[in-house]
This record gives C-alpha cells, structure tokens and sequence, in this order.
C-alpha cells in the first residue's frame, strides 16, 4: 500500500499541471500593446522559482548590450542572436530565424541599438531562456505574431 500510496504523491502534481495546462496558454498569450519590461520580469520570476512552465507573449524593449557576430545553423534553420538589456541587471537572449525574415544580411542589429520586440518568451533553464519573435503566428500552438523594431525599423 506504501508504495501505491508514494506513485501517487509522485504522479499528482504532473497531472495536475496537465489538467491546468489549457487554461495556461491563453494567459500566456496576451501581449502588451505597449514595451512591458515589469510583465516580462515577473513571468521570468515566475518561471526561475518554480512557477507553471509554457511559453509566454512578452513585448520588451531596451538597449542591445551584444550581438552574436555570426549567425548559427540549427536544426530548425539559420538563427542570429543578441542580447536586449531590460532593466534590473536582467538581459534576454533575442532569437531571429534569418531563414523566416527579409533582412539585411546579419548582423542587422548592433550593440548600443534601441529594441523593441515582441515574441515568444520560453524558459527552459536559467541558462537556456530567451524570446523567439520570428515565429509567423499562424499555427495551433503559437498564434501571436512576432515582430522588432530596432532604431524605427521594423521587421515581421
């Protein structure tokens, strides 16, 4: 009986997280209609303390504080990769899929730039977090469409 009753103090909480997991998306998925830096760090507080896991609309802004100097080749295309500084001592890893976007060549965007950006915030470790905006908004799992405007000029 023991150990039933310690396979279901296990399972418990998995399966309550997947019963709530509907209601998380639609949350997630409102997004400021103006830079909301505050609402960022606090989905990130959430996150980094143990708070329900999913992705997150975010709109953030602030001064690139370094860029990537080369783009990178992964398993879902050509990615380039800078850093926005959102206030607190916080930065956030800004992904752009060069393969879904018309931009000039990369880098486009260069440190000391001002950025505003709206994406989809996912936090998978406090290493491995950033905001992915190049994502077309059209699918089941992601319908908000990304975008950046970086010194007044904007790109989907």
């Amino acid at each position: 009986m023991t150990r039933v009753k310690g396979f279901f103090l296990r399972v418990l909480p998995a399966l309550a997280a997947f019963a709530l997991a509907p209601t998380l998306p639609a949350q997630a998925r409102e997004v400021a209609a103006s830079c909301d830096n505050a609402r960022f760090l606090a989905a990130q507080s959430d996150f980094e303390n143990g708070g329900a896991h999913g992705d997150r609309a975010v709109h953030i802004c602030g001064r690139v504080i370094a860029v990537s100097p080369r783009a990178h080749r992964t398993r879902s295309g050509v990615h380039g990769y800078f850093y926005v500084d959102v206030g607190q001592g916080v930065s956030i890893r800004i992904v752009s899929n060069l393969d879904e976007m018309n931009a000039p060549a990369w880098p486009w965007v260069h440190k000391g730039d001002e950025a505003d950006v709206i994406g989809r915030y996912y936090y998978d470790s406090p290493r491995r977090q950033g905001i992915d905006w190049t994502h077309r908004g059209t699918s089941r799992k992601w319908d908000v469409p990304g975008s950046i405007t970086v010194n007044g000029n904007r790109y989907e």
